[in-house]
């Protein structure tokens, strides 16, 4: 399934297809309203009950200009896919122009759920307009042209080419309503109770020891280190190091440290927790944060990371710049 994984980790981003050639722009734009249906994903014959593998017939080429979305089962959720709601999906995709299929989650107990949150900051419009509207115990099939997803580059690892469409067939498992991260942020102390130990080597790299006993419930910061240099404001991308450690096992899952070069992110681009934690912090700031499931990757958790829909996460960072979007 490496079309999954990649999907699952975030090739889905806004920037991918370029921001200027989607059909509409801006978060209200994309969300405001559900999308349509329309010939193409009308067209599209899925059998198959709910959370188990569907059936997909259509008649390839298939290309549309726009994307259209078609409910095939209505679930009976609670809570509507909002803009900063988060999506628990199974999926799979096929390629409109040759109809062959080039990547799946699996469905049912073989299969998985991939966390995604309704914003084009985040993931492509074709995916934010395909999960919009919907609710938990929906079959969602929708048709995605190649400005909505990747667009003139396509995406070689999933066989999409430049001009191909995507047609996606997606059940929505679960529905989790928008939090609001830096309003639920608590700043502590670093040596408060629970929180992670962390010391920094002669290299600079931090070495992070998870206490024992459960994680925090809340979303928790500690300045380890207070910069003096820019303020980071909502939407700047931020030049930073950074360690991520899985509490349930205390092993890093991801670390700019370990690879040896900084990374780069805008604040308004990554989980709920991690870009909260960087608003209004200094260039030059060292700090460490526990993020809740809620507040990073949801109930999907994020497979290929070995992280599951309850795991909390903890991310040492080091804020080395910041530029305004």
């Amino acid at each position: 399934m490496l079309g999954a994984t990649i999907l699952a980790i975030g090739t889905l981003t806004a920037c991918s297809a370029g921001d200027d050639t989607a059909g509409d722009s801006g978060s209200a734009a994309i969300t405001d309203k559900c999308t349509d249906s329309g010939s193409a994903s009308d067209s599209i014959n899925v059998g198959g009950d709910f959370d188990t593998e569907p059936t997909v017939e259509f008649t390839s080429p298939l290309s549309v200009d726009r994307t259209e979305r078609t409910v095939v089962i209505e679930g009976d959720g609670k809570v509507k896919a909002e803009q900063g709601a988060t999506v628990a999906a199974s999926y799979t995709v096929y390629n409109g122009t040759t109809g062959e299929q080039v990547d799946s989650t699996g469905f049912g107990a073989e299969g998985e759920a991939v966390g995604f949150i309704v914003d084009e900051t985040q993931f492509l419009a074709g995916i934010v307009r395909a999960l919009n509207c919907s609710v938990a115990g929906d079959r969602v099939v929708a048709v995605v042209p190649p400005a909505d997803a990747f667009g003139d580059e396509g995406l070689a690892d999933l066989e999409i080419g430049a001009d191909d469409a995507m047609v996606f067939v997606i059940d929505v498992k679960e529905v989790t309503e928008a939090i609001d991260a830096a309003a639920d942020m608590k700043t502590v102390e670093p040596d408060a109770s629970g929180m992670p130990t962390v010391e920094f080597g002669a290299d600079g790299v931090p070495a992070v020891t998870i206490p024992e006993g459960d994680a925090p419930k809340n979303l928790q910061l500690a300045i380890l280190k207070q910069g003096d240099g820019d303020v980071v404001s909502e939407g700047d991308t931020v030049e930073l190091n950074y360690t991520g450690i899985n509490w349930s096992t205390g092993e890093s899952f991801d670390s700019s440290w370990e690879r040896g070069e900084p990374a780069s992110f805008a604040t308004n681009a990554v989980i709920p927790g991690f870009g909260s934690a960087l608003v209004g912090q200094a260039v030059g700031t060292q700090l460490v944060v526990v993020i809740p499931a809620e507040y990073g990757y949801g109930s999907g958790g994020n497979a290929n990371a070995g992280i599951s829909g309850t795991d909390t996460i903890v991310f040492v960072v080091e804020i080395l710049g910041t530029s305004a979007a």
